[in-house]
């Protein structure tokens, strides 16, 4: 009983982190950009991505070296990667809409989607081609990945030429209070801002590795059936990073910066995470894969078409819809498990 006090009292310190790391990250990364020159939706893509991708890039790899001693964990290794996409797009990005309307930057629309979509296809084509991933198949996805790389490079130095002839931004309204007034005077030092984004980054994953942990469990000490939380729990919690992340991002109007975190965040899970843990150990992709990744490539097709359809603005609307989606596929799911 008293190990379940414990838990409980860390879960809610896990949530406090999560929730507040979250905030100093997005602040961090926002003032990053502005300072460099660097579009927020670039940052978004890259630092905000790869830092939110954390809890699943170390699941993922985790679960293929364990792969060796224990066949069965290979399978969280993709499963990882497809149920973050599918809960990045369909709950996160849903959720951040019917928060606030998130602008489609012609850049994503043009280069970020179709390299998700890519990816996705990818993903399924060589996934059932041989049955599994070997290492081969890595190889090929993390030179795709490389090629994206060197392309938001490219377009990160244009933004900067762009930058420098735009007029100053207007002066933002004085700070109430002392603490406000300190955090305010310092954000204007690059290296707390670069100091800021890596204590939020790390408060967001200890704080999400809590929340996980804790859920876990709490849920097994009330015999709550472990497939349920392997496709709840789990599934959602290597996404609480993007999830805050973008929530708090939409809230505080940085829409570039929750756009980007979850295209981005969903191209280095397919990239750069399963393309890592496939050089590791090869990765069956049987029936059941096939259709999770299906169900991935289904949300990154929504996510253009609503782009499209809704003239580069997500809202209420579409989000709405990919929750709706996210509901019904947790229903087949459940099904799937009972």
């Amino acid at each position: 009983m008293e190990l379940l006090i414990l838990w409980i009292f860390l879960l809610v310190v896990g949530f406090a982190l999560l929730v507040k790391g979250a905030d100093w990250f997005v602040d961090g990364a926002a003032g990053i950009a502005g300072k460099c020159r660097i579009s927020p939706l670039v940052i978004g893509l890259t630092v905000v991505a790869f830092g939110t991708s954390a809890p699943e890039l170390a699941t993922s790899v985790a679960s293929a070296v364990k792969a060796y001693s224990d066949q069965t964990a290979v399978a969280i290794s993709l499963t990882n990667v497809m149920g973050s996409n599918i809960t990045n797009i369909l709950l996160i990005l849903g959720l951040s809409a019917l928060i606030r309307t998130l602008p489609v930057k012609k850049s994503s629309l043009v280069l970020d989607i179709p390299v998700l979509i890519l990816s996705s296809a990818l993903l399924i084509g060589l996934g059932a081609w041989g049955g599994k991933l070997e290492w081969w198949d890595g190889l090929i996805f993390l030179l795709v990945f490389a090629g994206y790389m060197a392309l938001l490079f490219v377009h990160a130095r244009r933004e900067q030429k762009k930058s420098v002839a735009e007029a100053p931004a207007a002066e933002k309204e004085p700070p109430r209070g002392k603490f406000a007034a300190w955090m305010a005077r310092m954000e204007e030092k690059t290296w707390f801002l670069i100091l800021l984004t890596l204590v939020g980054l790390g408060m967001v994953v200890g704080g999400g590795t809590l929340l996980v942990n804790g859920a876990t469990y709490i849920a097994t000490y009330f015999h709550v059936d472990s497939g349920i939380i392997g496709l709840t729990i789990v599934a959602i919690g290597t996404s609480l990073p993007e999830l805050v992340t973008s929530v708090i991002a939409a809230h505080k109007g940085e829409t570039d910066i929750a756009v980007g975190n979850i295209i981005g965040s969903n191209i280095f899970n397919v990239l750069l995470i399963a393309g890592v843990s496939s050089l590791v150990h090869p990765l069956p992709f049987d029936n059941t894969r096939l259709v999770d990744a299906l169900v991935a490539l289904g949300a990154a097709l929504m996510l253009l078409l609503f782009t499209l359809i809704f003239r580069k603005k997500l809202g209420k609307i579409a989000g709405a819809v990919m929750l709706l989606s996210f509901v019904g596929y947790y229903i087949y799911l459940f099904l799937g498990v009972v």
